[in-house]
């Protein structure tokens, strides 16, 4: 990420970065969590692959409350 220094302090902006690195064991712990009732996710809408692109105008409007699911027949 490149950014003016200069021009994020005029603005009162604070640029931060962070990057996270997993191991298999991590994710497939993870994966299970879902299963065993202890990680819910909210789903707010489900489209086909086929209306990838609704899908994506949906998330350009914002305001969403909940993950957008695209399915796979």
């Amino acid at each position: 990420m490149f950014c003016d220094e200069e021009e994020t302090a005029k603005l009162g902006v604070t640029v931060s970065g962070a990057q996270v690195r997993s191991r298999g064991a991590q994710l497939a712990e993870l994966g299970q969590l879902p299963d065993a009732g202890m990680l819910r996710v909210a789903i707010g809408s489900t489209f086909s692959l086929a209306d990838a692109t609704a899908a994506h105008e949906r998330a350009a409007r914002g305001h969403i409350q909940g993950e957008i699911v695209l399915t796979a027949a």
